[in-house]
C-alpha cells in the first residue's frame, strides 16, 4: 500500500539512474504522488521506455541523457533542468553499478571493478550532489536521498569493490548532511536489501558460476533461496518499497532527520 505524501505534490525531483532498476521504481512512486520528475541516465533508449511506462498513470516526467561521472555533462544537465522546473527541491542519487562492463569474464576484485564502482557509485553521487546543492543553497531548501545498499554494512569477499563503494556512499551522506545542514538541506541514505533487478541477476550469475553447489540453480532460484535463508520476513523487497522510503525522506515529514541510513531489507541486517 502506497502512502500519499501531499507535500510531494508539484515538488521537482531529479532521479539519477532512472532508466532501469531502482530508479524506475522510485520514479513511479514519486510521480504518482504528484512530484515533477526529471530522470537522468546514460541509457537514453531505456529512459524513453521508462517515461512511456510512467506516463500511463502520471504525466509529469522529463528525461535527460547524462553520464553522472562527467562533471561537465552533469553541470549542463542540472542547469537545463533548473531552467525547466525553476527550483530543484529533491535529488535522488540512484545511479549505480555492480562492477565493470566486462564483469562476466573478469576477476571480480580486479582494478577495473574498483574503478567502475567508485567512479559511478561514489564519484557520480558526489558530482551530482555538489552540482544540485549549489541550486538548493540559493533557495535555502533541499532534500538529497542517496541509494546505497545493506551490502555496504557487512563484509563481501565475493565483491569487495562494490560493498566498499556502498559503504563510502553512507559516509559521504553523513559528510554532506553535516556540510549543508546550515543551508536547510537534509541528506539521508537508503540501504536496500535483496531486490530482483538486472544488477542482482548479474550478481547471482557470478555466484552460480563460481560456486559448484549452486550450479543447478537458475539466477532467480538462487535469489529466492537467498531470501529464504537470510531474510527474517521471508519476502523479497521491491523497487517500490525503496520508492516509499524515498518518499518519506523527500517529504517534509522528515524535516528533522538528516545524516541517517535506513535499511529496507526485511530484517536481513539490523543496525
Amino acid at each position: 500500500m502506497t502512502t500519499n505524501y501531499e507535500n510531494l505534490k508539484n515538488k521537482s525531483v531529479i532521479i539519477t539512474g532512472g532508466a532501469s532498476g531502482l530508479g524506475v521504481g522510485i520514479a513511479k512512486i514519486l510521480a504518482n504522488q504528484g512530484a515533477i520528475i526529471s530522470l537522468i541516465d546514460i541509457d537514453y533508449s531505456n529512459l524513453q521506455k521508462t517515461k512511456n511506462e510512467i506516463e500511463k498513470t502520471a504525466n509529469n516526467i522529463s528525461i535527460y541523457k547524462c553520464d553522472v561521472t562527467n562533471q561537465t555533462q552533469v553541470r549542463k544537465t542540472i542547469e537545463l533542468i533548473e531552467k525547466e522546473v525553476k527550483q530543484i527541491h529533491i535529488l535522488v542519487n540512484s545511479a549505480g553499478v555492480i562492477g565493470s562492463t566486462n564483469i562476466k569474464n573478469s576477476d571480480i576484485s580486479n582494478l577495473e571493478n574498483w574503478d567502475a564502482t567508485y567512479s559511478t557509485n561514489v564519484k557520480g553521487t558526489a558530482i551530482v550532489s555538489e552540482e544540485v546543492a549549489k541550486k538548493m543553497i540559493k533557495n535555502n531548501y533541499g532534500k538529497i536521498i542517496n541509494i546505497s545498499s545493506h551490502g555496504g554494512k557487512y563484509p563481501n569477499p565475493g565483491n569487495p569493490a562494490y560493498s566498499a563503494s556502498k559503504a563510502a556512499v553512507i559516509n559521504l551522506t553523513q559528510s554532506y548532511a553535516a556540510k549543508w545542514a546550515k543551508n536547510n538541506i537534509n541528506v539521508n541514505v537508503i540501504c536496500p536489501g535483496s531486490i530482483w533487478t538486472p544488477m542482482w541477476e548479474q550478481n547471482a550469475l557470478n555466484t552460480i558460476k563460481n560456486d559448484k553447489t549452486k550450479s543447478h540453480l537458475s539466477p532467480r532460484e538462487f535469489f529466492l533461496q537467498f531470501i529464504s535463508e537470510n531474510c527474517p520476513l521471508q519476502r523479497e523487497q521491491t523497487a517500490e518499497d525503496i520508492g516509499n522510503g524515498v518518499a518519506f525522506f523527500a517529504s517534509d515529514n522528515s524535516l528533522n532527520i538528516t545524516g541517517q541510513s535506513l535499511n529496507i531489507n526485511g530484517g536481513t541486517i539490523m543496525d
